[in-house]
Formats: C-alpha cells, sequence, structure tokens
C-alpha cells in the first residue's frame, strides 16, 4: 500500500485547520456594553461610589450551551470622599440555554486601579493591581441586544492602605455585534 506524500500530508492538515478556525470564528460573539454601577468600598468613613462600567466581552469558544471568552472592562466610580478608578480583563464563561433568553455568567479579572480615598491631610492616593470576581444575568430584549439585568462583583487591590474591597452592583445594555 503507498502512503500519500508529505505535501499532500501538509496541505490537508492546513486546510483542514483553516476550515476548523474559520468555523470557530463563525460562531464567535462579541459584545459592547455599558452600565451604571453603585460601590461600597469597605472603607470606614467612606460611603459609596457611583458610575459608569464599560468594556467589551469577546466569546471565541462555543460548546453545548456554553460560551468560553475574555472581557475587557473600566469601571469609573466616585463620591465626596473617594475616586476608584479600574481596569481588567480576564476570563469570561457564560451558559447559554437557547430556549430561555436569560443568559447567566461568571468571569474573574485581574488589572490595575487607581484608590484616591479621604480629604485634608487624611488621603490615599495609590495605583495597585486590582482583581475582581464577577456574577451576573443577561436578557435578551431584543435580537443582538440584551439587558444585563443584574451583575455583581467583588474584588480588592493588592497593597493599597486600608484595604478598599469593592462590592458593586451594576446594570446596563449589551449590545452583540452580528
Amino acid at each position: 500500500m503507498r502512503s500519500l506524500p508529505q505535501r499532500y500530508l501538509s496541505w490537508m492538515f492546513v486546510s483542514f485547520s483553516f476550515i476548523l478556525f474559520s468555523a470557530a470564528h463563525a460562531w464567535a460573539q462579541t459584545g459592547v456594553y455599558a452600565e451604571f454601577s453603585g460601590s461600597n468600598i469597605e472603607v470606614p468613613n467612606v460611603g459609596w461610589q457611583y458610575g459608569p462600567t464599560f468594556g467589551l466581552y469577546h466569546d471565541a469558544w462555543h460548546f453545548p450551551f456554553v460560551r468560553v471568552g475574555l472581557d475587557a472592562r473600566a469601571t469609573l466610580l466616585s463620591s465626596s470622599t473617594a475616586t476608584v478608578d479600574m481596569g481588567f480583563i480576564g476570563p469570561r464563561l457564560q451558559i447559554h440555554p437557547h430556549v430561555l433568553p436569560f443568559m447567566p455568567y461568571v468571569e474573574g479579572l485581574v488589572g490595575a486601579g487607581k484608590v484616591d480615598l479621604g480629604g485634608g491631610t487624611a488621603t490615599i492616593k495609590q495605583t495597585a493591581l486590582a482583581y475582581e470576581g464577577v456574577a451576573g444575568v443577561d436578557w435578551t430584549i431584543l435580537p443582538h441586544v440584551d439587558w444585563r439585568v443584574a451583575e455583581f462583583s467583588i474584588g480588592g487591590f493588592s497593597g493599597v492602605i486600608d484595604n478598599p474591597s469593592p462590592r458593586t452592583l451594576s446594570t446596563g445594555i449589551v449590545v452583540r455585534l452580528p
């Protein structure tokens, strides 16, 4: 029995890989979102901060009922006694049941954050490594438009004085790009 020449095997491998990755890319889903967020950073004498959270996610891998991808986001929170600005990136896992319009998701994010607390002589101004765990649910209200019904996140900063630990609740709109 004769074997196929090496160049034909290489060509078949490249063709198969191209088809496989093209199909995976066709299933990919990218979403852009904007949210209104409220956060308590768990520091004495500092109240709630409010502001926008915005970003985008890209679900590159689809499995039955599950999507896996990356999320990149920025959160800009402020009040009269504190300002907290954070930027994150990390993995995202979403349950996609297909028969229901609800899609719960979880994320584990890392990035950087700038904390500005207090006033007068008792101020803290630091930039540090930041981390955040996120859980939420999106509800499809129109084709390619989701309402981010609720999103809850718990985060922290590495080495910041007073150890701020943001507990953030958000809601907003997601536009999924075709």
